[in-house]
């Protein structure tokens, strides 16, 4: 399905967005609820990746398939490592998880126990495991590839007969996802520490106390409406919930990012409101090593105000769902704009013009089809495959119509 944003303004300059709970947060613990069920869950992320979790966790069959769900292909890499007895072939419906490397994480696996074998290409899915008791311990994992890997070890090591040390080797990558990981094991009673590049997390001995646990809304889905914010009018208001001023999300960095396009944001109970104040500065320079899944966001924005930005910090971006520096580069330049990129940076040089009715192709990449929608506001665009979206954000269309914009199939 292609959509056709019609250049838009927003009915009222104040709206307000319900969002869904995180993705990022609702992996973990729909991970950790199927290795504990004595808690229970609300707000959980309706987005096809967290049902694509839930479908997995509770399958029984030899073979499952997570299709384009790269979190859950590396959280349930270990999750079946550590299920005793049980043989299951982790597959993805799509070539581009054939590409993702998985490697580093079943190579830790394997040196604590794990029986994991490739089924086509060393160091690629689908792979097969046959469960079985992990008893030993102490592990060292590169932490400048991606965040999930040591998320995914974080996430069992509870279960683990000797629990885990694990030592984090070169620059960390993206380290609030790693301590969102660990403040829900110890929401959930969980030990663990976290002291220079080492992370030990106790064995579980005991019952845990049953709680209900409710899932923030998702950050980085908030990212848009802090784009559509800073591309409109001053004195536009945009109210969403259900945030928290304290987030454990690495993506809440949005709420300081955003001043530099003169966007603040007021917390009020559960809700955030986002106000359009003043004119963005002139230029903006970010390291994004901690939060790159907003990478996309704010390169558009930069590029909607003609605004030139300089993004470092962005290595983890070429292995998403698609390389997602050469696919900002090419849809943005499409667009008129001029963008230089290297395996870890994007340059986006200043623009004045942006050119109508370009269709943008998504590369079966849910935010290169979100990032690129606020653009609507200055001009009319063709978002293509734009059901994408469900992969993290399945009511996004319908949101934005609800505040103004104008779309059509």
């Amino acid at each position: 399905m292609n959509i056709t944003l019609h250049k838009s303004k927003l009915e009222n300059q104040k709206s307000t967005v319900i969002i869904t709970g995180s993705k990022s947060e609702s992996n973990r613990l729909l991970l950790l609820q199927a290795l504990y069920p004595e808690f229970k869950l609300e707000n959980v992320s309706n987005s096809d990746d967290s049902n694509l979790m839930t479908n997995a966790l509770s399958s029984k069959s030899n073979v499952v398939d997570i299709h384009h769900a790269g979190t859950a292909m590396r959280f349930l890499t270990a999750y079946f490592s550590i299920q005793e007895g049980r043989e299951v072939t982790l597959t993805g419906g799509s070539k581009r998880m054939t590409e993702r490397p998985i490697k580093i994480l079943v190579e830790a696996l394997q040196d604590l126990g794990a029986e994991i074998s490739y089924v086509d290409n060393d160091g690629f899915p689908p792979i097969k495991i046959t469960g079985k008791k992990l008893s030993n311990h102490k592990v060292s994992l590169k932490a400048n590839v991606s965040s999930q890997y040591i998320s995914a070890l974080l996430l069992i090591a509870s279960k683990l007969e000797n629990g885990l040390e694990l030592t984090l080797e070169g620059e960390i990558t993206s380290v609030p996802y790693i301590n969102m990981t660990l403040s829900l094991l110890d929401e959930i009673g969980v030990e663990s520490s976290f002291v220079g590049n080492v992370i030990t997390v106790k064995p579980n001995t005991k019952a845990l106390t049953p709680k209900t646990l409710v899932v923030e809304s998702d950050w980085s889905s908030a990212s848009y409406y802090f784009s559509i914010a800073a591309i409109s009018d001053i004195g536009t208001e945009i109210t969403l919930s259900s945030y928290k001023e304290n987030s454990l999300q690495g993506d809440s960095v949005l709420v300081e990012i955003y001043k530099h396009f003169g966007v603040t944001s007021t917390f009020n109970g559960n809700s955030i409101t986002l106000k359009k104040e003043k004119a963005s500065e002139s230029t903006i320079s970010l390291d994004l090593k901690n939060a790159p899944d907003i990478a996309q966001t704010i390169a558009v924005t930069c590029f909607a105000l003609g605004m030139p930005c300089d993004l470092i910090g962005l290595h983890t971006l070429k292995i998403k769902e698609t390389d997602r520096l050469v696919a900002l580069k090419t849809e943005i330049e499409k667009l008129g704009g001029e963008v230089k990129i290297t395996d870890k940076s994007l340059h986006l040089a200043p623009s004045t013009k942006i050119k109508e009715l370009v269709p943008i192709a998504t590369y079966n990449d849910h935010r290169m089809a979100m990032a690129f929608a606020p653009l609507a506001l200055k001009t009319s665009l063709i978002i293509e495959h734009a059901a994408v979206v469900s992969k993290s954000y399945p009511t996004f269309w319908d949101d934005l119509k609800a505040i103004g914009f104008k779309i059509t199939e």
